[in-house]
């Protein structure tokens, strides 16, 4: 069986959400549901990593695992090897899962897809999710990247702008003549890899579509895929957790 560990960066400050971990939703805090969530699947442990004493003592309090990290990491990815290092384990686990804080209702079985992936000889270096695009206001979203797979699965590029673009039709005819996948932000890495691409500088393709997998890309890392057609809700605007509650009540 294999040994997955699950971290969930978690910080306080949001230009758009300031304290986002720990609105309440129904009655459990959005970091208390991600982690909830995250211990339904097959992980073997599952690990917050934040910045913030709020959120810490918080974690504590409901019976979670949480280190605290520096703040000074410019994305999550850097705040989850710090947390890896910290824990110690080795060469005793196959796969790090990085688990979006602000995605309260994660499924289990996405995570589970991806652990799976790592089943394989050789297992992939980076792998992540993707789902169809059902609508026109999905493909059109910036904030929904999309991406390109090759027949195996592997990453090709990742974009805010709807790829491929169709020379033969009318951009509203697109989906109708192609099958656009867009990206879930969840991933896993081999740990050897995992501190390899945290040592990476910010790279052009990536400042311009201010997506971080593309330095990995640039940088020569695969980026194995796998298909889910379950949703989730992150949570990133006040709107998004009015969105989320009326989920919940659903």
């Amino acid at each position: 069986m294999l040994n997955a560990l699950g971290i969930i960066p978690a910080r306080y400050a949001s230009s758009r959400l300031p304290g986002k971990p720990l609105i309440d939703l129904g009655g459990q805090t959005i970091i208390q549901r991600v982690v909830a969530q995250a211990q339904k699947s097959s992980l073997s442990r599952v690990v917050v990593a934040t910045d913030d004493e709020r959120i810490h003592q918080h974690v504590l309090d409901f019976g979670g695992e949480v280190i605290l990290t520096s703040p000074n990491h410019p994305s999550g990815t850097d705040r989850v090897f710090e947390a890896y290092q910290k824990l110690d384990l080795g060469a005793d686990v196959d796969c790090v899962i990085n688990i979006q804080g602000d995605e309260p209702f994660v499924q289990p079985a996405q995570i589970d897809a991806l652990v799976q992936l790592f089943a394989a000889t050789p297992p992939p270096q980076i792998a992540t999710l993707v789902k169809p695009v059902l609508t026109e206001e999905e493909l059109r979203s910036p904030h929904l990247p999309k991406v390109v797979i090759d027949q195996r699965g592997q990453a090709l590029y990742f974009s805010r702008h709807p790829l491929p673009y169709q020379r033969q039709h009318a951009p509203e005819q697109w989906l109708a003549h192609h099958r656009y996948l867009r990206h879930i932000g969840l991933y896993a890495y081999r740990p050897d890899i995992l501190e390899q691409i945290t040592r990476l500088a910010p790279s052009p393709l990536e400042i311009a579509e201010s997506l971080e997998q593309l330095r990995w890309l640039e940088h020569g890392f695969r980026i194995q895929t796998t298909e889910t057609n379950l949703e989730t809700i992150g949570i990133d605007t006040p709107d998004d957790v009015a969105r989320a509650l009326q989920f919940l009540q659903a």
